[in-house]
């Protein structure tokens, strides 16, 4: 197969307007927060947040995710997907990046969750502005493509951990973070200028003109009924809630394993990331077109979860300072994200009805949320006792990802895509 044949090539080609805006952005986000989000938990750590602390920061944002994500819906339908998007990346990205970087204790942080916790307004109206106006042929390469772009500081990644080395962790995660303000400041306003509103959201914004917002929260009962009848969106949302419970707790407390139990250096961090982005890259071109086809998704998942079971199995059973193993772990773990996450994000943008899609996918991640939230509490809790068993947690929470894709597969006949 040619390059310019390549269906991820193509798809990227035929994109146009808010799906080829939304799309090209990523990469705008993708470079800053893989420059610094290494690092973060680590950062924490030397400003004197304790473990428990770190997975309580964790929680908290979870927990403040779940009222944005509960008023994203009325609040994107009301002022339009695009204001929308443009308003919350600025508060909830651009701000706590120049409150991280200015942190001096865990109050700071804190002030950073809040902030940060509003961004699932900006991700529902993301969300709305990428897939409303897209083919639906497109969708799984779309969301592949968001991936790619949002891990596309593969090759700048090692810039962050040659600044920790030659600066120090503090000094340079402070320079990084204030370049993250100004990359995703940019961002927000790039995209702002290069797409419009949807013609969903036009719509919206004439039904809602005179509605206040507590009246269309009002009619989130009528939309939490569809939510509970839709199988689809319900097989989505379960495997969902497997993969952003795994996300919180790798992201919290990977970098705490990596430099104490592990016993690696914290300028090394950037490495082993740069390692992850790059096969993750690798494997979307090579193995994601092969499972683009929904309605086989049981063995690009099933194979996905046996990779991440034994990528953490590897980082609890290691002993300190074995690389080889540390490699293959992270390896596998860039193979299982690369097959499940475009999966499970084009399964749930397929079951969303469109004329509703705003609220039912404000819903279905303030339910995402309501079940991922505890777990970075428990995480803290378990990493104060050993800085492995937030690893046996994500261990345990693979197999039964497993087995929900076995149940799900018995419900086949009524998870057919239906075109919007």
């Amino acid at each position: 197969m040619t390059t310019s044949r390549h269906p991820l090539i193509r798809t990227l080609r035929e994109l146009e307007g808010n799906p080829r805006a939304t799309v090209l952005t990523e990469l705008m986000f993708g470079i800053p927060w893989n420059l610094f989000s290494p690092f973060l938990s680590v950062y924490m750590l030397a400003l004197g947040v304790t473990d428990q602390g770190i997975g309580t920061i964790a929680s908290l944002g979870l927990v403040l995710q779940i009222f944005s994500a509960l008023l994203s819906g009325a609040i994107v339908d009301k002022f339009g997907r695009r204001l929308s998007l443009f308003i919350a990346d600025l508060v909830s990205w651009s701000v706590p990046c120049l409150i991280w970087a200015v942190a001096q204790d865990m109050r700071f942080f804190i002030a950073a969750a809040v902030l940060n916790g509003l961004y699932r307004i900006a991700h529902t109206a993301w969300t709305c502005m990428m897939v409303e106006d897209a083919e639906e042929r497109h969708l799984v390469h779309i969301w592949t493509w968001v991936t790619i772009f949002g891990i596309g500081s593969a090759f700048f990644t090692p810039l962050g951990g040659w600044f920790v080395a030659n600066f120090g962790l503090v000094p340079a995660m402070r320079g990084l973070l204030v370049f993250g303000f100004f990359m995703m400041t940019a961002k927000a306003w790039v995209l702002y200028i290069y797409s419009h509103e949807t013609a969903r959201g036009r719509q919206r914004i004439q039904e809602t003109r005179h509605r206040s917002l507590v009246s269309l929260l009002g009619e989130y009962r009528s939309v939490f009924g569809q939510l509970l009848h839709s199988k689809p969106i319900l097989a989505a949302l379960s495997l969902m809630v497997i993969t952003s419970i795994y996300s919180t707790v790798s992201g919290s407390f990977w970098g705490v394993l990596f430099t104490t139990k592990l016993g690696f250096a914290e300028s090394q961090i950037s490495m082993y990331a740069m390692l992850r982005s790059l096969m993750m890259a690798l494997c979307f071109f090579l193995i994601g077109p092969r499972f683009t086809n929904l309605l086989h998704f049981r063995l690009p998942l099933w194979v996905g979860f046996a990779a991440f079971f034994v990528s953490q199995a590897l980082l609890v059973f290691m002993p300190p300072h074995a690389m080889p193993l540390l490699v293959i772990s992270v390896v596998l773990d860039a193979v299982a994200a690369a097959l499940i996450n475009p999966m499970t994000e084009s399964l749930l943008a397929v079951a969303m009805e469109s004329h509703e899609r705003a609220r039912i996918s404000a819903l279905v991640y303030v339910a995402l949320l309501v079940l991922t939230s505890p777990f970075g509490w428990i995480a803290g809790q378990l990493s104060a006792i050993d800085r492995s068993l937030p690893f046996v947690l994500n261990m345990g929470l693979f197999v039964i990802g497993a087995g929900l894709v076995w149940m799900i597969g018995r419900w086949r006949p009524s998870l057919s895509p239906r075109r919007e």
